[in-house]
């Protein structure tokens, strides 16, 4: 396993990250601890998750994925060997379990969140503390179109910041990351920290896969330039670049056939693109999900790859794709299909 550094901090993480969203939902206690124990054991010293998870969010649930890797941790006394990430919602007027439907990322509501998720986790400080998503009005989770509407309760970027460096002063968090963010969010966070003394953004955790590539269209260059680098989740598209879809196929236990809420790769023109890469790498002998985060993996402005699997052998197969390397033949095939349907999922 290789390592890299976090940001500009002295933070070391495991270049292949292990994400937990299934916990608590597609994922009982004893299988979490499993994934966790496979994960630790093939070098992984990074476990990301958040304050809403399991996903789908709901109030039953709410909260089960870091109580999971609470009693992993506990279980193992493995915590100092680990970088733990995890996130606090952005506005969520829609997720009334979340602090009454009231959540900003305000002092009050960051405050709470963090004390529930140190409670939760079993641990006195967070590794990487990771902002949802925005606060303001934007572009996130498949819209494709820019409105300028300004929210009369936006939190400023200023105030929030302010209240991360309240908890990184106090130990309680170590590094602050974003996710969900836009190249004109990630700047504001950046030139905010260098011009107030405030804590600087070390990670952007946004979607990018081979049907989702618009990281590259801004935020690439500040995460090289400003050494924030990619987090990237759904790196195969939310199970979709596998192939286990394709011609209305409908697996069982599978996250799309179980939850409705997961559109995002099902427009004719991603699932058109996600046919080709599948092809392309059959073609070439290759497992499509180990060439789709082989592709990922490459990139040289992403830190860590976040995975996520609903068993061990899904596991284990995401694992050994980051050994893979890519020819310049199957690359040459990737452009090829990504100039005829260019980020056709954002």
């Amino acid at each position: 396993m290789d390592y890299r550094r976090l940001g500009r901090t002295d933070i070391e993480v495991s270049r292949v990250c292990l994400g937990t969203m299934t916990f608590g939902e597609q994922n009982t206690e004893a299988q979490a601890h499993e994934q966790l124990s496979l994960a630790y054991d093939r070098g992984i010293n990074f476990i990301d998750a958040a304050e809403m998870y399991p996903v789908p969010p709901k109030p039953e649930t709410q909260g089960l994925t870091e109580r999971y890797i609470g009693t992993w941790l506990k279980a193992t006394g493995l915590r100092d060997k680990l970088v733990l990430a995890t996130k606090v919602v952005g506005a969520a007027r829609d997720m009334k379990h979340i602090r009454g439907g009231n959540a900003r990322l305000d002092r009050a509501n960051i405050r709470a969140a963090v004390e529930d998720s140190l409670k939760r986790l079993g641990t006195d400080r967070i590794d990487l503390y990771q902002l949802h998503w925005p606060d303001r009005n934007t572009v996130t989770f498949g819209k494709t179109t820019y409105a300028h509407e300004i929210d009369p309760d936006e939190v400023a970027i200023e105030t929030t910041l302010a209240a991360l460096a309240e908890l990184v002063k106090e130990g309680k968090v170590r590094a602050i990351g974003l996710s969900n963010e836009t190249p004109w969010g990630a700047m504001r966070f950046l030139t905010l920290a260098e011009h107030l003394g405030l804590p600087r953004v070390a990670s952007i955790q946004n979607a990018y896969n081979l049907v989702n590539r618009s990281f590259e269209q801004g935020l690439a260059e500040a995460a090289l330039r400003e050494d924030c680098g990619l987090l990237p989740y759904s790196p195969l598209g939310g199970g979709t670049l596998s192939g286990k879809y394709l011609g209305g196929a409908k697996p069982a236990g599978a996250r799309m056939t179980l939850f409705s809420r997961f559109t995002r790769y099902d427009k004719p023109e991603g699932v058109e693109a996600i046919g080709r890469y599948v092809a392309l790498a059959r073609e070439h002998g290759l497992d499509p999900s180990q060439m789709a985060l082989a592709f990922v993996h490459r990139q040289p402005f992403v830190t860590s790859t976040i995975i996520g699997a609903t068993n061990l052998t899904q596991l284990k197969t995401d694992l050994a794709s980051f050994e893979l390397s890519l020819s310049d033949e199957v690359l040459t095939g990737i452009e090829a299909i990504h100039r005829a349907i260019p980020n056709p999922c954002p």
